[in-house]
């Protein structure tokens, strides 16, 4: 049974020890990060760290990695204030995951792997036409993680898309009629299947 301590760990090859501890976990929900510069540019990035925050109000939220290097993604956000998540089905997963490429800030990662932009009405940010689930949010604060110099990114809910015929009449949404995928830390995904549904729990 492969047994590791800390030092262990941290004695690993970093790739190694990247591939692992990002699986640890489990599964994670897979999105794209629709943003837009001020100057018109837009940005479109993989995620596999959106978390919800709260439903009264609503509010989402994801780990942005150190901006030790650009984070285009999260500079677009500072500038404007918006940006939208949008559900990976199992259609566009490998276009999804192209864009976690380094492009430069002025190519556009819809046009290179191939994913349409879409706007409502005066929203800003761009969402994923070809996504399933599309998210319009607005920035409202981030807080620093002092330990790895991550930030966890908050925003509130403003619009929600979803298809037809998904959602139940409790505010359940089917995810496994829509065919949406999950990651496996970086670089694997997985279809999901529903095993069950059960009543709220009590002693």
């Amino acid at each position: 049974m492969p047994t590791f301590s800390y030092d262990d760990l941290m004695q690993l090859p970093s790739r190694y020890r990247g591939r692992l501890l990002n699986k640890i976990s489990g599964l994670k929900p897979a999105n794209l990060i629709g943003t837009k510069s001020k100057n018109g540019q837009p940005n479109l990035a993989i995620f596999n760290s959106v978390v919800h925050i709260g439903a009264n109000p609503p509010y989402l939220g994801f780990i942005l990695r150190p901006t030790t290097v650009e984070r285009h993604t999260y500079e677009n956000i500072k500038e404007t204030g918006w940006y939208t998540i949008n559900q990976i089905s199992a259609q566009i997963h490998k276009q999804a995951h192209q864009t976690s490429a380094k492009y430069e800030r002025g190519v556009s990662e819809f046009a290179s792997v191939g994913l349409t932009e879409w706007y409502h009405q005066d929203f800003n940010a761009p969402f994923v036409a070809e996504s399933h689930i599309k998210i319009g949010l607005q920035f409202e604060e981030e807080h620093y993680v002092k330990c790895n110099d991550t930030r966890l990114v908050i925003g509130k809910v403003r619009h929600l898309f979803l298809p037809d015929n998904c959602l139940d009449e409790d505010g359940d949404v089917r995810l496994e009629d829509l065919d949406s995928v999950t990651i496996g830390g970086l670089d694997s995904y997985y279809s999901i299947a529903k095993l069950g549904r059960y009543p709220y729990a009590k002693p």
